[in-house]
């Protein structure tokens, strides 16, 4: 369930990624089996980057979008649960761009270009003998088909299986405004190692960046509580982890500048999560731009829009954990809500 923010200056219209112009975002899902799929659409090809600081990274063509590589612009990115298995959700929404004519000109070739990122919910997946083929690209196929300005958080698309150390985690989204007037956006599916609420309570690790009340409003615990900084890992399996992160700006960028935004939203993640990057961890963060308001100056501006980038994307985060609900399996972590009340 998605709660509005307040209204503020430093948001943007509906305080999701799809705020910056020419962003679109679908979410499938298949509740039987507890996983899903979030596609983020680009109305015209987005000069995109990534930069990859988990220690166990699960991606698709992140090579492509070095920042001395020959294609510049992609066409969507899939974000997946699944696994590796997930990795095939990204020839879904390859599929789907494709009967829409859409793809990077080889010839008389037309061949998508999307990126993507998985994250390990396996463990929460109440069934998953899907037979030959698992399910991702259809589900993938079916995100793209439902992408729009609009979307629901929480447990839904790619954030449906996905769980912290101690609750339910989810699809997250937040967006901004810099003072030179370009739009920035995040989007993450929060299903870390480790947790982004402070030890054994119900404060968010992003609560100094929190706009709006949009994940409570509780700000930070003081003093912070004794076990605030324990290490606490996910128990039987604590490989199953990764959150994989968008991030997306109207400005008109260069290549080596989206790689610079993606660097920069990287901080965001460690505002929000503790501990992250880890080796048990797959984080990814891709940068995207989609070209509709050039800079006034090249590196005052960039800086304002990575600052912002990671500012948004620590708030996508919480956001995600605040925002979703609890799988209806047995030993099925809470949700924040479930624990802590609304």
């Amino acid at each position: 369930m998605t709660h509005p923010a307040k209204s503020s200056p430093l948001l943007a219209v509906k305080n999701l990624i799809t705020d910056v112009a020419g962003v679109a975002v679908g979410n499938a899902a298949d509740a039987s089996l507890g996983s899903g799929v979030t596609a983020v659409l680009f109305d015209e090809p987005a000069v995109a980057s990534v930069d990859v600081r988990g220690g166990g990274p699960g991606t698709r063509e992140s090579d492509l979008l070095g920042p001395n590589t020959t294609v510049e612009r992609i066409d969507a990115i899939a974000v997946s649960g699944g696994s590796a298995f997930g990795l095939e959700a990204a020839a879904g929404i390859m599929a789907w761009l494709a009967e829409q004519g859409r793809g990077f000109a080889v010839g008389s070739a037309l061949v998508p270009i999307v990126p993507g990122a998985i994250l390990f919910d396996l463990l929460s997946i109440s069934d998953n003998r899907w037979g030959r083929y698992p399910p991702y690209r259809e589900l993938g196929h079916a995100a793209a088909a439902e992408a729009g300005r609009a979307f629901p958080l929480g447990s839904a698309g790619a954030g449906m299986g996905a769980t912290t150390q101690n609750l339910k985690g989810g699809l997250g989204s937040a967006s901004a405004r810099t003072s030179s007037g370009h739009v920035v956006g995040a989007l993450a599916a929060v299903n870390a190692v480790g947790r982004v609420t402070v030890g054994d309570g119900p404060h968010f690790w992003a609560a100094p960046l929190e706009v709006g009340g949009e994940f409570g409003g509780l700000g930070l615990p003081s003093p912070l509580p004794a076990e605030a900084h324990t290490v606490r890992l996910k128990g039987e399996e604590p490989r199953a982890n990764t959150t994989p992160c968008v991030v997306a700006t109207d400005a008109i960028l260069t290549k080596a500048q989206v790689a610079r935004i993606a660097v920069m939203a990287s901080a965001g993640m460690a505002r929000a999560i503790y501990p992250v990057f880890s080796p048990l961890d797959g984080d990814v963060v891709f940068a995207v731009a989609t070209g509709k308001r050039p800079l006034k100056d090249p590196v005052i501006d960039l800086a304002h829009i990575g600052a912002a980038a990671a500012n948004c994307l620590a708030r996508a985060i919480a956001r995600g954990v605040y925002e979703a609900t609890a799988l209806p399996f047995p030993g099925a972590l809470p949700s924040w809500r479930e624990r802590f009340g609304d």
